[in-house]
């Protein structure tokens, strides 16, 4: 069986870290999304996949290449232009064509590989949606079935209708790509496939659905990454490369870290934590629970770093507070950087009001920040940003925003 991954999308509500990769390339534990769910396919065993690319496919065709090195063969298929999950569906019907079956899911949601084998032994038919139950369903499309048959999909319901949410996973047929031509225009000008679904209910085609128990989380809002970092670092093996600790240094629990990595003495590590490769750590540095640090990274002397996400190719100096908060790559941050951490934060994203359960804050790329420098929580810092030394930042800076 083949896989059709969704990666062409940018993931809007996860600026400002998509203003220079798309979502699937989000880092959790120190690898993108879309790792996780090529990993969790391989793992079934479905190792021919074609990825639907569009935004910064650059980034994603360098990293994966052609799968050889995650034991998948991966074929590339541009979506042009974004209109939508069944118009991307449609991309690949001459790749595909041939096959009687596949799987189709999206790339930006991470997914243990159970969820792939529930979905396998449960299909039927020549559709089936992969659901979840959840207590919240707001945001998601929601199902309303009796027993396995899906009776019909509703998004963003405006009353309780079920606590079955859509996954974004179906197994499909061939037959799918009969309806995809007929699947009208959303009213944000899209051609979703539950749109194309919908449509084959209405024409008396059963839809069935399936339900896993397993890990399924999607990272809506950036915020969302540290609640995935932290569920994903517990999953993760202890693993120690070549890498230099010295004496005085103490690493307790599930801590994972990369080659060529050097632990210096009077750093305390407590797992789960992950540290990439070529980093350099401390003297007298403090890395506590659920906090990913990419590759070449360095940590100065005294720094605590808790819950967080530091990517690759950062150099954040001596005396620093960073918790709940993930800084993007390239950035360069001076000592006595602080960010302030609240719970019940509401933030305004592209005009519209998000409710935060806990957070630091969320810095893009390439980005310098300057001496004794405090972000208050919840405030977002866009890409190529300058803070000057002795800033309180309090409000959310703009790409290239200058604060003297």
């Amino acid at each position: 069986m083949k896989a059709v991954i969704l990666a062409a999308g940018e993931g809007l509500r996860c600026r400002p870290l998509t203003l220079t990769r798309s979502k699937v390339m989000l880092p959790v534990a120190d690898r993108p999304i879309l790792e996780h769910v090529i990993r969790s396919l391989e793992q079934n065993n479905i190792k021919d996949i074609l990825l639907i690319v569009g935004y910064e496919k650059e980034r994603i065709m360098n990293y994966f290449k052609d799968g050889v090195d995650f034991g998948v063969n991966i074929k590339y298929v541009e979506q042009k232009t974004q209109l939508g999950t069944a118009h991307a569906i449609e991309q690949a019907r001459t790749e595909l064509a041939g096959e009687y079956e596949f799987l189709a899911l999206n790339g930006d949601n991470f997914i243990e590989p159970k969820v792939i084998s529930d979905l396998i032994k449960s299909k039927r038919g020549d559709v089936t949606i992969l659901a979840v139950k959840t207590e919240h369903v707001s945001g998601y499309g929601v199902i309303k079935a009796e027993g396995h048959k899906v009776l019909e999909i509703i998004e963003n319901p405006v009353s309780e209708v079920s606590h079955l949410v859509n996954t974004g996973i179906y197994y499909f047929s061939s037959r799918i790509f009969d309806f995809i031509g007929g699947t009208p225009l959303s009213p944000k000008g899209e051609y979703a496939i539950t749109d194309t679904l919908q449509k084959m209910i209405e024409n008396g085609i059963e839809v069935s659905m399936a339900t896993t128990r397993s890990w399924w989380l999607d990272a809506v809002y950036a915020w969302d990454l540290l609640k995935l970092n932290s569920v994903t670092l517990g999953k993760v093996d202890r693993k120690v490369e070549s890498i230099v600790v010295e004496d005085g240094a103490h690493i307790k629990g599930n801590v994972s870290i990369g080659k060529n990595t050097i632990i210096r003495s009077g750093c305390y590590v407590v797992g789960p934590v992950m540290i990439g490769d070529n980093c350099d750590i401390g003297p007298n540095a403090v890395i506590l629970p659920s906090t990913s640090i990419g590759n070449n990274v360095y940590v100065g002397s005294f720094t605590n770093i808790r819950n967080s996400i530091i990517m690759n190719d950062v150099r954040i100096g001596s005396h620093g507070y960073i918790s709940d908060s993930i800084i993007g790559s390239n950035c360069h941050i001076d000592p006595y950087f602080i960010t302030e951490t609240e719970t019940n934060l509401n933030i305004i994203l592209n005009d519209e009001l998000h409710h935060a359960g806990k957070l630091g804050t969320v810095v893009g790329d390439d980005t310098d920040v300057g001496h004794r420098v405090l972000i208050k929580a919840g405030i977002m810092v866009s890409i190529n940003c300058r803070i000057g030394s002795g800033a309180i930042v309090d409000k959310a800076l703009h790409r290239g925003t200058l604060v003297l």
